[in-house]
């Protein structure tokens, strides 16, 4: 766990921080128990950074990390045609 720098001072504040970095590592090194590739915490943590907003199922990437994805992915939305 670091911390470089904390932004808030007081006693609340800095509780917070702390506890918020334990909450991460524990869920970072869960994903990486579940995950069958043999990822590395770091490694984990940036690749989850770079696709933080893309829709894919979490466990299929964390098995199969460079596995390509769908290109379209099935929509289950209604398409709203206007009449002019």
């Amino acid at each position: 766990m670091r911390i470089k720098t904390f932004v808030g001072t007081s006693p609340n504040a800095v509780l917070i921080q702390i506890w918020t970095a334990l909450i991460t590592i524990m869920i970072l090194k869960y994903l990486k128990q579940l995950a069958k590739h043999n990822w590395s915490l770091s490694n984990l943590l940036a690749l989850l950074k770079m696709n933080l907003f893309v829709k894919t199922q979490l466990q299929h990437w964390l098995d199969k990390p460079f596995e390509p994805l769908d290109q379209q992915p099935k929509s289950e939305q209604i398409v709203l045609q206007w009449k002019v």
